[in-house]
């Protein structure tokens, strides 16, 4: 099949901007939480109009959340790329700007989303337009999914469904143009401890969930402890898997002994380590805190754990993007779409314009620079995987 690009193809900036306007934010059981279909279907009407064969998934009809996948010529040795089309919450305060307003100063395109990667999608584009009248050899997938900020729900959904077959896939999450062939998995958990409510005069009258806490605190600790001395990975900034208490809450009052408290915590595993193991081993910290207190303890994921990922140094994917790039390929802490992609035979890659220090951040931008840089590295890539022939 012939790419074709049409002479009357809207500039990156417009582009963008119409991405930027969409709401698409993603949060689990939030009020912030929005449909991302509006950015779904612009998507799939570029890509049409460039010629893909685009099917629409729904897979929350109701909270209005799709997947896109749309697909250039035919084969099955060809290159997926892909990237989320949600984003997170924003603070109005904080922003110079209109969030949902792309603005452009001093060499930098402002907007939610812009490098936290509505941005990935339309330097696509930007790659395709070198390549005109080019004739692939492989198929060319871009796959676009909702809710990454959220649950990954809908890159599960894809894996699961096991139909996307390719050789390599590159992920357009925001690295500064640097691959990324490694990254930690995350386990959000949650335990709740139900004691009995009394009259803090005297502690025989109830029996306090406080107490459970502080007891499964110290078990929690030296858990992670003996983690970090069983694993290691020198490929990473912090070289073994992290455990962070980030919140608890409990109690109603100093003069009533505790009678409920909840903790939530993440963990962040390393390539190779069991996420159903690690689940396992806490689900049994649990337990006997909750025989030693006398008290009724529940442990739960608070989203579906996301696995760690690793592609190997040597991967024909991994030495392209590094020839290409000028760069190693690294690991990274934060957690993404990749192992779903990955645990379907794919050679993959997290690389993208953008950096992740703006990510998440008031007033993100995604530099001018660039948005050529990475539209060269994206063209090189499909021509060695869909055009050049085997």
């Amino acid at each position: 099949m012939k790419l074709h690009i049409p002479k009357e193809l809207p500039s990156f900036e417009t582009l963008l901007a119409k991405l930027v306007g969409e709401n698409s934010i993603s949060v689990s059981g939030s009020s912030w939480d929005h449909s991302n279909e509006s950015v779904i279907r612009e998507l799939e009407k570029w890509f049409l109009g460039l010629g893909f064969r685009c099917e629409v998934i729904p897979v929350d009809q109701q909270a209005g959340k799709y997947n896109l996948i749309a697909t250039l010529g035919t084969g099955s040795r060809g290159l997926v790329l892909a990237g989320h089309t949600d984003t997170v919450p924003y603070d109005q305060a904080r922003w110079n700007s209109d969030p949902f307003k792309l603005s452009f100063s001093e060499g930098k395109y402002y907007g939610l989303g812009t490098c936290d990667m509505k941005g990935f999608f339309p330097i696509i584009v930007e790659a395709l337009k070198s390549m005109d009248q080019a004739e692939l050899n492989e198929f060319l997938i871009i796959v676009a999914t909702a809710d990454e900020e959220s649950s990954m729900a809908e890159a599960r959904l894809i894996a699961q469904q096991g139909e996307l077959q390719a050789r390599a896939a590159v992920i357009g999450e925001p690295t500064s143009i640097r691959p990324i062939r490694m990254h930690k998995g995350i386990l959000m958990e949650a335990v709740e401890f139900r004691g009995c409510s009394g009259h803090s005069s005297n502690p025989d009258l109830g029996n306090s969930a406080v107490n459970a806490v502080h007891g499964f605190l110290g078990e929690l600790f030296a858990f992670r402890s003996r983690l970090q001395a069983n694993y290691q990975n020198a490929n990473f900034e912090v070289s073994g898997p992290t455990l962070n208490v980030g919140t608890i809450h409990g109690g109603d009052s100093p003069n009533r002994i505790c009678g409920h408290c909840q903790m939530n915590f993440d963990i962040r595993p390393l390539p190779g380590m069991s996420v159903s193991s690690l689940h396992t081993e806490i689900d049994a910290l649990a337990k006997q805190t909750g025989y030693k207190y006398k008290i009724d303890v529940k442990h739960r994921h608070m989203i579906e754990p996301v696995p760690a990922f690793e592609t190997s140094r040597d991967a024909e994917l991994v030495k392209a993007c590094e020839r290409l790039t000028g760069v190693p390929a690294e690991a990274v802490a934060f957690a993404t779409e990749a192992p779903f992609l990955s645990g379907m035979g794919m050679e993959t890659v997290v690389m993208g314009a953008g950096s992740i220090d703006q990510a998440h951040q008031p007033n993100e931008f995604l530099a001018e620079q660039q948005v050529g840089e990475m539209a060269k590295v994206l063209s090189s890539l499909i021509n060695s995987y869909c055009i050049a022939q085997p």
